[in-house]
């Protein structure tokens, strides 16, 4: 089993990010992104998903810093090597300048639903993403944190 650090690098505890994760996509989208199990924290609730949910920083080439079990398992990571990896190395090369222009748009527009396009895993695995939610975390001062993306449909191809 992974432990997950109480900390997630330039964002805070996990559940301060948990809560970052939650509330930004309740703010952009004017949905809840899970319904919170009475009693559990947030930062539980969403490591106990039944989505794949990842996310990344503000940096120049932003790195992954956070994601739940279910998307370690689909990139086949353990949290020190997901939290660690350029979060552009989650698709293949020649998905990447596509890649880059969508979060541009995620960036522009504050989200964008039904997202679709290939990653690969960190052991070369290729899968389809189908009907992602793709994105900015922006705190209640409207300070951007990074992007974050949920979605339950993928195929291996």
């Amino acid at each position: 089993m992974t432990t997950i650090p109480n900390a997630i690098r330039g964002v805070g505890s996990v559940d301060e990010h948990a809560r970052l994760l939650l509330g930004s996509y309740r703010r952009l989208t004017g949905r809840d992104l899970l319904a919170l199990p009475e009693g559990q924290s947030p930062a539980q609730a969403l490591e106990d998903a039944p989505l794949v949910i990842l996310s990344h920083g503000t940096e120049v080439d932003p790195v992954l810093n956070y994601g739940n079990r279910r998307a370690r398992e689909l990139w086949e990571m353990t949290w020190e090597t997901f939290v660690s990896t350029p979060s552009r190395l989650t698709a293949e090369p020649m998905e990447r300048e596509a890649r880059e222009a969508f979060l541009s748009q995620v960036r522009t527009y504050g989200y964008v639903d039904d997202y679709t396009g290939i990653r690969i895993s960190s052991t070369g695995k290729r899968f389809y993403i189908q009907q992602a939610t793709v994105w900015n975390l922006i705190d209640a001062s409207g300070k951007l944190w990074g992007q974050a993306a949920a979605f339950q449909n993928h195929t291996y191809l």
